[in-house]
């Protein structure tokens, strides 16, 4: 199993729990990398995932984080492939109500149930989109839903290092894909 992260706007710092992911086996896990983070433009950041996805070897998880999740509904709405097992969905932005305007290309956001098994995550302070909302899009996407608790936008701003919770969340998901039962991923924190 390959682990593709998709960071959102401003890509994932050295802090972020994506990026000491990535650290921990960078045999296992890569980075969709964007021509530009600071200015996301949907077409752009959907071509450049179904790159990453050309590229790797399967079957893949994607592990999405923000403007990524909504970055992967969209692939998904347009693109597909059989060796996508499954995605984790962390803390979707809410791009509709958001008034940023760099956001605007990615609206409306899809709607359509998934094509692979996933789970959404969201947390109930954060600033960026509802609990309810995140409940809406994991229910619409036709995902689990897993509720962390108060940890802001599950970010490097909400000091959770390389978040071990999330990392049993991923583990999870693993044992979820047909052929994978038992698989457990093993985390590096030291």
């Amino acid at each position: 199993m390959k682990y593709i992260i998709v960071p959102g706007l401003n890509n994932s710092g050295p802090d972020h729990w994506q990026t000491k992911w990535e650290l921990s086996d960078p045999r296992i896990f890569s980075r969709v990398e964007q021509q530009s983070w600071d200015e996301p433009e949907k077409t752009s950041w959907v071509e450049e995932l179904e790159k990453s996805v050309a590229a790797a070897e399967g079957p893949l998880i994607l592990v999405a984080h923000s403007l990524g999740c909504v970055t992967v509904a969209h692939w998904a709405a347009n693109h597909n492939s059989d060796r996508v097992a499954g995605a984790l969905l962390v803390a979707p932005a809410d791009v509709e109500k958001s008034t940023k305007t760099v956001f605007s290309t990615f609206c409306p956001v899809p709607r359509t149930p998934l094509p692979f098994r996933s789970i959404t995550v969201g947390s109930g302070n954060d600033q960026y989109a509802s609990i309810e909302r995140i409940r809406d899009l994991a229910q619409d996407w036709n995902t689990s839903f897993i509720d962390v608790g108060l940890k802001g936008h599950i970010n490097a701003q909400s000091g959770l290092g390389f978040w071990e919770e999330g990392f049993d969340i991923l583990t999870k998901l693993v044992n979820e894909v047909p052929g994978y039962r038992g698989e457990h991923l093993y985390s590096r924190t030291g």
